[in-house]
């Protein structure tokens, strides 16, 4: 019997994303329609994709969604994917009050890709990296240049590249918007994701170290321009946590 992952023992039911070509195995066949999402976490450990970025080779073969309503669903990836992440984020990213969820999915082959579920399955996804073991970090979802539609940001290979990508949800689709170089919030074995998307003052910032992990910063986007603000030298987890306060 493969042992629980240590690191999802401390993760809180989290956020996620929508429809696919998978095996998607739903334990109550009437719940074909998108409904919203108020609670998912990883289940069915395995440690066929061993990679081992997050502390141990143990990742996850289903996604376990919580309706409104109470009911579960479970959607379980095929032989050659896994989930390689520390927990599902959920966020209304399509502005219909209902919430879809944002995962880390990644195959044994082409290495990671952004997905976003919903109750129905698969909704978007980015290109997979390409390559075996290769990883991206989730930072969150916001409407990060304030145009009405929800952005995701992620660190694409926080180890290797370090590159800040941002995606535009639109349409049930993922847009590719803007990238910018020299930024990170993973190191390898670490069990958690530094920093996120804070709002202050109205206005959403990621917080990130840059690439060779001296200093904090905050960092904006205008939709076309990037601004970065640094916020100090410190880059633990702990001055993570209060860049993400807004103090």
């Amino acid at each position: 019997m493969i042992p629980i992952a240590r690191r999802l023992l401390s993760r809180a039911l989290g956020r996620v994303t929508r429809r696919a070509a998978l095996a998607v195995c739903v334990l109550q066949p009437s719940l074909a329609a998108a409904q919203d999402i108020t609670a998912a976490r990883y289940t069915d450990p395995t440690t066929r994709y061993a990679h081992g970025v997050l502390g141990d080779a143990i990742e996850h073969e289903t996604l376990r969604l919580q309706t409104g309503d109470g009911r579960v669903l479970n959607i379980t990836l095929p032989q050659t994917d896994v989930f390689e992440d520390t927990e599902p984020r959920l966020a209304d990213l399509d502005g219909d009050g209902e919430n879809e969820v944002i995962v880390v999915q990644s195959n044994e082959r082409l290495g990671a890709k952004l997905a976003v579920y919903d109750a129905a399955g698969l909704v978007a996804q980015t290109p997979n990296i390409g390559r075996s073991n290769r990883w991206l970090a989730p930072l969150g979802a916001a409407d990060l240049d304030q145009n009405g539609t929800v952005d995701i940001a992620y660190i694409d290979r926080p180890h290797l590249a370090k590159i800040l990508r941002i995606w535009r949800f639109e349409a049930g689709a993922l847009i590719h918007t803007a990238d910018l170089n020299g930024y990170t919030n993973h190191r390898i074995g670490e069990r958690d994701i530094a920093g996120g998307i804070r709002t202050c003052n109205g206005m959403p910032e990621m917080i990130v170290a840059t690439a060779d992990w001296r200093d904090l910063v905050a960092i904006r986007f205008d939709g076309t321009d990037f601004a970065v603000k640094r916020l100090g030298a410190d880059t633990s987890r702990a001055a993570f946590a209060a860049a993400m306060v807004c103090k």
